[in-house]
């Protein structure tokens, strides 16, 4: 299967190094050739070699014969480049489903082009490379040889309940293309929902330079009026296709684990309709909150983790849940309030910050649930939450690397990798959804 070359893209910026110092490239932008692919690597392309140099290419896979043109050359050792020709394609390769995927073209998604099963293995095949070359697992350990990515309900379209979508400067909405500030102009997006993808994408946005969107579990759509410093501006509620008059910040509702919660109609949540329910479900087993144990929740968000394992605490438990956002922070209180044994903190998650809690607590936790952002606990916060000595820690994360990083550093301090589940949370895309158990060494020996 051929794909024809599309015009060139335009280059994300000129090849210039730090402090608009020339770039180290050799001047290969542009330039197309031919490479048989090697393995998927992280980030949503494979990678290839060329005359000596790294090729990371993206719209591949990998076992494939390509042409690829090289859109950007900044370093020595390494370049990057799209694949234009397909001349012997993999098994795993597709008919993309969204018209405006492919090279020079979007950057919201990864993998149009690969079957859905095909994504997973791919998924699996880097978590597994993360984990063995930045947390030092052995590539045989059967949690990794045996890792499966597992595939949420509704199949690898319209998953999306919440996206950012950018602006030019006419007031058109649509995504960027990769690696750059260009912005591709959407019809529609067919990984988002339809009434969130609408809401933004039938409209101009006149001096808006994005647009968050978000459809709660009663289908009323919230948007939000970024400026083009990133700041909110204005907030647009509808319901059932018409606008609700008065509402300019609201709570949306969600469904989770049985119950409904709150969140700020365009603030943090799973951003698959159904992530929410497979991940309290997997850190629920994880942990095994045991009454009158106390529990550690951070970056918790509007408390869904926290106020699912509060029950198994019991009213002799306690958890705390800490969160730094003032906003998520009252989502939390008021979804926690029939939870006597839960409380919410608001503050930083940081070794100092932490510390200091841990002080103010009393006492070590027995579990520690933590759900940090793409880049991860880090070493110092890993450090003191393994001197903690909890029996359990729940690690859930959107980035195999920063996981991978912060695995070592348990295992520095003494913590091993005792279980590991990984979730297709973002199909079509290079992003997978990891809740890891780490234990002290010698538990369960």
């Amino acid at each position: 299967m051929a794909e024809g070359p599309p015009s060139p893209p335009r280059p994300a910026r000129s090849a210039r190094g730090p402090g608009g110092r020339p770039g180290k490239g050799l001047g290969w932008t542009g330039r197309e050739f031919e490479v048989t692919v090697g393995p998927v690597a992280h980030g949503g392309h494979c990678v290839a070699r060329h005359e000596g140099r790294v090729v990371f290419v993206r719209h591949t896979l990998p076992g494939e014969r390509v042409v690829v043109r090289v859109t950007e050359d900044r370093q020595p050792g390494y370049c990057r480049a799209d694949a234009v020709e397909v001349l012997e394609a993999s098994p795993d390769r597709i008919e993309r489903p969204c018209p405006y995927s492919g090279p020079g073209r979007c950057g919201g998604c990864d993998w149009q082009h690969v079957s859905w099963e095909g994504q997973r293995r791919l998924k699996a095949d880097v978590v597994r490379e993360q984990l063995t070359r930045l947390g030092g697992l052995d590539a045989g350990d059967p949690l990794l040889a045996g890792l499966d990515v597992e595939p949420l309900p509704g199949g690898p379209l319209r998953w999306r309940s919440r996206a950012r979508f950018a602006v030019d400067r006419t007031g058109a909405p649509g995504l960027r293309r990769h690696r750059s500030h260009d912005v591709v102009l959407l019809d529609d997006c067919p990984i988002t929902v339809e009434p969130a993808a609408q809401a933004v994408l039938a409209r101009r946005w006149p001096g808006a330079g994005a647009v968050d969107v978000a459809v709660d579990s009663a289908g009323t759509v919230t948007t939000t009026r970024l400026d083009r410093r990133g700041v909110p501006t204005s907030t647009r509620v509808l319901r059932a296709g018409e606008d609700v008059p008065g509402e300019t910040r609201r709570r949306a509702g969600r469904r989770a684990a049985g119950r409904d919660w709150e969140v700020e109609g365009t603030g943090f949540w799973q951003v698959h309709e159904s992530a929410a329910d497979a991940l309290v479900a997997a850190v629920t087993a994880a942990a095994g909150v045991r009454p009158g144990e106390s529990v550690l929740d951070l970056y918790a968000g509007a408390g869904l983790f926290g106020g699912a394992l509060a029950p198994a605490a019991g009213e002799s438990g306690r958890v705390v849940c800490v969160e730094a956002d003032a906003e998520a922070c009252a989502a939390a209180e008021a979804n926690l309030a029939g939870l006597p044994q839960a409380e919410v903190w608001q503050g930083e998650v940081d070794a100092e910050g932490l510390t200091g809690l841990l002080e103010e607590l009393g006492g070590s936790p027995d579990v520690v649930v933590l759900d940090p952002p793409r880049a991860g606990a880090g070493p110092a916060v890993s450090r003191v939450l393994a001197g903690t000595g909890a029996r359990a820690v729940v690690y859930v994360a959107c980035d195999p690397a920063s996981l991978g990083r912060d695995v070592a550093a348990f295992a520095a301090a003494g913590y091993r990798l005792a279980a590991l589940r990984a979730f297709d949370a973002f199909p079509m895309t290079a992003h997978v959804e990891c809740v890891a158990l780490l234990v002290p060494g010698d538990a369960g020996r």
